[in-house]
């Protein structure tokens, strides 16, 4: 506005002094041809000189505008200039906020990052027993129950180190952490260095979040799985992700992190007598295509446990969380277990096989007798009705979150539906110790919403060799799943 108004002063004083140069000098030649002969010579050297002055301070005054008129459109182009930068440059502290699989916050150079997470899982089940297991188990009675209601938050501190901190208020009871963690990421040579209370690193079907394994319940074998511990592990890929190896030690501790917890909680002993391990796992993808809709996961895992207070059990209940322990070892008086898990998984589209099968030799302690050996399998196959696939995390070597093509919404999507079934056997009975043997046979159905919530119905029909009775039930559970 202010560019327009100068140009429209100027150009006015521009006109203005025109028109009176020329009436000035319509007016010299008027009197001229009016009265030629009544000027003298040096008047009109005198006008002749006033016009040329005249004819230049015009001229002066149009360079002027034409100066004032370039300083203003460099002034415009300017002004534009650093409105357009303005829109762009951010300070490198400044953070956003967005949602992305939870609500996370991080700065313009991501040095920082935060998220806030959780899940709820819902469940409900229905059992009925034959008489055999109801006289040597007990009856199973149904419910329902919040199987897990956990938040927590993580994030990366100067883009090198990362931490997560994990509650869970349904375990078992007894609210507790679970995930409790730092690491330093990108170590030379060493890859990621972990310290805290975590997962160990063994087996494919443990180390897939709960979120998102195909069945209510892990299989059977899960039972050998060491579970989190307090440790310090070094992890890393190689092969450009087509491979990760994962190496830490460990001490048994309790759901927040305490290796005294024998003492504290269970009372019994002196907790430093033993209780520690050593997990070990490498896995590689022999075939890896289409950004992993098509892929072939191999593993193996080792996990030495140094048995607490010099005991060692085994117990393990039917593929669903709210039916009573089918089988059990008792305390056995030992040193140590040694674990081995070979995996193996393969993807092709909607089509997805999985299988492990995990052994367990217990040393016992001098003069016990002969070494128990304990086994267990499984394998299973799942299949997505509307064109989904499971999806792979190259970093951690397991499986992630499914993202239906179409969300569901009344009239639009239907979300992704998975038909899955399972086949495990757990065998917990050798030598002396006549743990029992269970097989269970499992069809499922998921349906998922969108990314961060699904519904899942799971039919069990559990076989058990228990004590020396044969037996079976019939286990129904609904899950629903909320995640972020």
């Amino acid at each position: 506005m202010r560019s327009k108004w100068c140009k429209y002063v100027l150009s006015s004083a521009v006109v203005v002094c025109g028109i009176y140069a020329g009436s000035m000098k319509q007016g010299v030649f008027a009197q001229e041809s009016a009265q030629p002969k009544a000027i003298a010579e040096g008047e009109k050297e005198d006008l002749k000189w006033q016009l040329k002055q005249m004819e230049e301070g015009v001229k002066r005054q149009q360079e002027q505008i034409q100066a004032i008129n370039n300083r203003l459109n460099a002034t415009n182009a300017s002004v534009e200039d650093v409105k357009k930068i303005g829109s762009t440059a951010k300070e490198p502290d400044d953070f956003r906020v967005y949602w992305k699989e939870g609500l996370n916050f991080d700065t313009n150079n991501k040095n920082f990052k935060l998220k806030i997470g959780g899940r709820i899982q819902q469940d409900w089940g229905w059992f009925r027993e034959d008489n055999e297991i109801e006289d040597t188990i007990g009856r199973q009675v149904d419910g329902a129950e919040f199987r897990r209601a956990r938040i927590y938050l993580s994030g990366t501190i100067y883009n090198n180190i990362d931490f997560k901190m994990e509650y869970d208020f349904a375990a078992g009871g007894r609210p507790s952490f679970t995930d409790v963690f730092v690491e330093l990421k990108e170590i030379p040579v060493a890859g990621n260095f972990r310290v805290g209370h975590f997962k160990e690193p063994f087996s494919l079907e443990e180390l897939t979040s709960s979120n998102y394994i195909t069945f209510m319940e892990r299989s059977l074998p899960n039972v050998f799985a060491p579970a989190r511990n307090t440790g310090m592990m070094l992890h890393n890929t190689l092969a450009d992700k087509r491979m990760t190896w994962a190496a830490g030690v460990f001490r048994n501790a309790d759901d927040f992190g305490d290796s005294e917890w024998a003492d504290k909680v269970r009372g019994v002993g002196d907790s430093s007598e033993g209780g520690y391990s050593f997990s070990g796992r490498l896995t590689g993808l022999p075939w890896y295509e289409e950004e992993g809709r098509k892929l072939l996961h191999t593993g193996i895992g080792y996990s030495y446990q140094n048995a607490l207070e010099n005991t060692i059990r085994y117990r393990q209940r039917p593929e669903m969380a709210m039916a009573d322990r089918f089988v059990d070892t008792g305390a056995i008086a030992a040193e140590a277990t040694h674990l081995f898990g070979p995996e193996l998984a393969l993807v092709y589209g909607p089509l997805s096989l999985q299988t492990e099968y995990q052994f367990a030799n217990v040393d016992l302690e001098e003069g016990g007798g002969s070494d128990p050996d304990f086994s267990g399998f499984y394998v299973y196959g799942s299949y997505f009705l509307t064109g989904e696939n499971r999806r792979y995390s190259t970093k951690s070597g397991s499986f992630d979150m499914v993202k239906p093509k179409k969300n569901f919404k009344w009239g639009e999507g239907l979300g992704a539906i998975e038909l899955a079934a399972r086949y495990s056997a757990l065998d917990l009975a050798d030598e002396d110790i006549s743990g029992g043997r269970l097989q269970d046979t499992t069809v499922g159905v998921n349906w998922y919403l969108n990314p961060n919530m699904r519904i899942m119905l799971n039919y069990v029909h559990s076989e058990a060799d228990v004590r020396g009775v044969d037996g079976s039930a019939d286990l129904v559970g609904m899950r629903f799943n909320i995640f972020f």
